[in-house]
């Protein structure tokens, strides 16, 4: 969900083309038709992950939280011939329609779709991560960061998504579950000293964080 002022989110995106084009429909689809559809990450913010993907170059990305399939495909941009990229999704139905957009886009071969609880996934993924990111169930983004951290490449960068949950974590007396989980997640990176982080202010907040 945007909070920051709707002129900048438009003016930002009129000056950013980083965007899959092709990934228009779908993304305009998900708007019109999902329940959910502030979920997916937008327009600009996709172009982010597609940018940053193509700089990393990385061999193997893992993605916790599918919803539509649009941050996925933003991420695959940056894949080389041989990488793959596995998504985690918990719903069954968003992971199913995901599914169909990876398999009609130039990337979808390299998408492992995985449906369940992450949790209980990731484990059983054993390969070494140039790139994670993190935007699923906000009360489980420690652990999650803990499951991955040991996983992450020389070169890994863990982006964690809704870092300033709508701004919810600025007030002095934080009730919601959800923001109450991403304000410990933001207070446990920050005391955390085996890494190097960076916030930024792009649509619900980023935080990059890598291994020093």
């Amino acid at each position: 969900m945007d909070f920051i002022q709707p002129a900048a989110n438009d003016y930002v995106a009129h000056y950013s083309d980083a965007t899959p084009a092709y990934l228009r429909p779908m993304y305009e689809q998900t708007i019109l038709t999902h329940p959910h559809a502030h979920l997916q990450s937008n327009w600009n913010q996709g172009g982010f992950l597609s940018f940053f993907s193509k700089l990393l170059a990385p061999q193997s990305i893992l993605e916790i939280g599918t919803f539509s399939g649009f941050s996925t495909l933003c991420l695959a941009e940056g894949l080389n011939s041989t990488g793959t990229l596995d998504t985690i999704e918990l719903r069954a139905e968003d992971a199913n329609a995901a599914r169909t957009h990876f398999d009609t886009s130039p990337k979808g071969h390299q998408i492992i779709s995985h449906i369940g609880d992450a949790k209980a996934i990731l484990p059983t993924l054993t390969k070494q991560w140039d790139l994670v990111f993190i935007d699923a169930d906000k009360t489980s983004y420690i652990e999650y960061f803990n499951l991955v951290l040991p996983m992450l490449s020389d070169k890994g960068v863990i982006i964690a998504d809704n870092v300033l949950f709508h701004g919810q974590v600025f007030e002095e007396n934080i009730t919601g579950k959800n923001a109450m989980a991403i304000h410990a997640f933001n207070e446990f990176i920050l005391q955390h000293k085996g890494i190097e982080k960076i916030m930024l202010t792009v649509r619900d907040g980023l935080t990059l964080i890598r291994k020093k």
